[in-house]
């Protein structure tokens, strides 16, 4: 009988009943569709049809994940490692859902070591190694995983986007904690909060009164009343440093977060400190007959008070922009596909930390060459290369895709080279006709030294154009809660594992390891390929269980990849050969299929 209704998929009709496979195929097809609450019905159905089907175990973990219920997903992952121990897709969906519950780090790096040892011709097993690498900032392990899985798979976008990560060293979202720890990332997320919170409000509390002291002191002649002032800021940071430090609650594990975060560790300590210079300073300017030998060291105290927040803010800045290897990053990630979103967002970012770097590069080189040597500034020239070379691939690749500003902000920093080292040369030539004495020679030399002039005017003012429409693309990211010129931008891509249809066997797979007299089981150790014979049977899931002699087992325990081969006694010249990975169980081999061959022996004409 057939139902008569409207489905998941709001079609009406007389539909017939499907099969527990065929729920699993509506299944995926409804994730691919975007509609994760619709697929973990079709898979709930798929698995009430046949509890024993590991894809569909797999399709409601996926479904759960993408509903963000890794706590339900996981029960249903490990279901399927249960029902199909020897399946990589089941170990790699159960390490996808394991990387994100804490304590659970290590699991989720075995099963994806499983995954590999049983499907080394994948590249999944291979890129999620590497993300779990890239996550804890183990940015060498990760290149290494993600080229193996791009030497199987060249065009693998995943691998690609994830490996030009790895090389521009990418800060992960939350870089104060570890993965592996069995703390919930929000309780370390707290902790660093109020940390920085503290940091900030010291240093601007101090900064602010550093003026104000210095300005009623020296501007009002009211010097102490200031310093007493000074001594009711610290001792207002008493309150204000309790009230954060029962914040943080994770004390013990503050000194790691300041290792993976060295720049928390940084705003942290330059605010301990800020409190200790504040009291010398105040204890200096106390002194009513201070030493010219401290005068500097006064006046120095309240500089760093003053200025040490920015100067660490811009420290920070060109530090980031050094990091890594954009341009490997660039080529890495330009392969991939053209509709790949994330590539494309990531080679902008890429592009934009390469405009970085020749910016500071050039203003670095012209300051040298204007107050040393001008004809030093013509290396400039050759400054912008690697810049256009970038920006000129990643337009092939992507034409329509190109951002307005960078393009604008590139064909700044250009001419400004050009004009920066014509400036060099102009002054130098100027200065070779005034040396000489020649006629005219004076009017030469007043030609050129205002042509240098205005060439370093030009370049100059190209590159505080090009800063201005740097911070106006920023100013817009900002306005617009979209991505913007900087690191943070970056995207790691993270495509679901797990979810491709298991292997099935028929009803004459079935019936020729059922009536088989004689079954042979390939396997392999250090002296190479090994025959034993074997007793088999098929579970309703569709695993064979072995009964294989002793000596099979030691070696099946380091290369699990193995072959059984059975012919069916009631079609003489039928045969079958079932490949696959096989797992040690109580005193049973469970064989999880991978592939599957059915041919026939040849017949008497055949055999010459």
């Amino acid at each position: 009988m057939g139902r008569v209704g409207t489905d998941e998929s709001g079609t009406k009709g007389n539909h017939p009943d499907r099969s527990s496979r065929e729920w699993c195929e509506e299944a995926l097809a409804r994730l691919s569709a975007g509609r994760p609450e619709s697929a973990l019905d079709a898979a709930r159905r798929a698995a009430d049809l046949d509890p024993g089907s590991e894809w569909a175990h797999r399709l409601i973990s996926l479904a759960h994940e993408r509903l963000g219920r890794d706590a339900e997903a996981a029960p249903a992952a490990e279901r399927a490692v249960e029902l199909a121990r020897g399946s990589w897709q089941a170990r790699l969906r159960l390490a996808a859902v394991l990387r994100r519950m804490p304590g659970r780090w290590a699991q989720a790096v075995e099963q994806a070591e499983l995954a590999r040892k049983f499907a080394p011709e994948e590249p999944a097993p291979q890129i999620m190694l590497g993300d779990l690498a890239l996550l804890r900032g183990e940015h060498a392990r990760a290149e290494r995983s993600y080229r193996a899985a791009l030497a199987i798979d060249p065009a693998d976008p995943q691998a690609r986007v994830n490996l030009g990560l790895a090389l521009l060293r990418w800060d992960r979202p939350r870089p104060h904690h570890d993965p592996a720890w069995p703390l919930d990332p929000r309780e370390s997320g707290r902790a660093r909060r109020a940390l920085e919170v503290w940091s900030r409000q010291v240093r601007l509390l101090l900064a602010v009164a550093t003026l104000g002291i210095a300005a009623c002191a020296l501007l009002l002649d009211r010097g102490a009343e200031a310093r007493l002032g000074g001594c009711v800021v610290l001792l207002l940071l008493v309150p204000l440093t309790v009230r954060q430090a029962r914040r943080v609650g994770a004390w013990p594990y503050v000194g790691a977060m300041f290792g993976r975060d060295p720049w928390l560790g940084v705003s942290v300590v330059s605010a301990v400190l800020s409190v200790a210079g504040f009291a010398a300073w105040l204890l200096l300017g106390a002194v009513r007959v201070l030493p010219s030998l401290l005068d500097p060291v006064w006046a120095g105290l309240a500089g760093i008070l003053v200025l040490g927040w920015p100067a660490l803010a811009a420290v920070r800045v060109l530090t980031e922009s050094w990091r890594g290897h954009p341009l490997r990053a660039l080529a890495a990630t330009e392969p991939a596909r053209p509709d790949e979103r994330t590539a494309r967002r990531n080679a902008g970012v890429m592009l934009w930390i390469v405009l970085g770097r020749t910016w500071s590069v050039l203003v670095t080189l012209v300051a040298g060459a204007l107050v040393v040597e001008p004809r030093a500034a013509v290396a400039a020239v050759a400054v912008p290369y690697p810049m256009v070379r970038g920006y000129l691939r990643a337009r092939r690749g992507d034409r329509h895709q190109v951002d307005p500003w960078l393009a604008t902000a590139l064909w700044l920093v250009v001419p400004a080279a050009v004009a920066c080292a014509a400036g060099g040369l102009l002054g130098a030539a100027g200065g070779l006709f005034g040396a000489a004495g020649a006629a005219g020679a004076v009017d030469g030399t007043a030609g050129g030294a205002a042509g240098a002039a205005w060439a370093w005017r030009i370049g100059l003012g190209a590159l505080a154009a090009a800063a201005a429409v740097l911070a106006l693309r920023g100013l817009q990211a900002w306005w617009r809660g979209g991505p913007g010129p900087w690191r943070s931008s970056l995207l790691m891509c993270d495509l679901p594992v797990g979810a491709g249809p298991s292997v099935a066997l028929n009803s004459e797979v079935r019936q020729t390891f059922s009536y088989a007299r004689s079954i042979v089981l390939s396997y392999g150790d250090s002296l190479g390929p090994r025959v034993a014979g074997a007793v088999a049977s098929v579970t309703s899931s569709g695993e064979l269980r072995l009964i294989a002699e002793t000596a099979a087992w030691d070696a099946i325990e380091e290369d699990p990849r193995v072959a059984v081969f059975a012919t069916d006694p009631l079609q003489r010249r039928f045969w079958v050969e079932v490949r696959g990975i096989a797992r040690a169980d109580s005193d049973v081999l469970r064989v999880t299929p991978k592939q599957v061959l059915v041919g026939e022996f040849p017949g008497r004409h055949q055999r010459r």
